[in-house]
């Protein structure tokens, strides 16, 4: 489904047979995805990502890590421009 982005036309077959094996966190992760549907067919049809979002999230956060308790906020700006 992810890598051929056909999730618009099996996803709701593979819910139905997640749902039915009876497994505790395959079942209960399944009934979870129902209750937004809409946008995990997008998710897994549409080509867009926001994986270049995140990982500079996860950068960021990062540096504020490594200084946590060291400085303010400047430098904290100065280290994510410049990094």
């Amino acid at each position: 489904m992810m890598a051929r982005r056909t999730g618009n036309t099996t996803l709701t077959t593979w819910i139905a047979g997640a749902i039915d094996t009876g497994l505790p966190g395959i079942s209960t992760f399944a009934r979870h995805l129902t209750a937004d549907i809409d946008a995990v067919t997008a998710g897994l049809t549409l080509p867009w990502s926001s994986g270049p979002v995140e990982g500079n999230v996860n950068r960021i956060k990062m540096l504020k890590r490594q200084m946590y308790g060291r400085a303010n906020f400047d430098l904290l700006r100065k280290r994510v421009l410049l990094a």
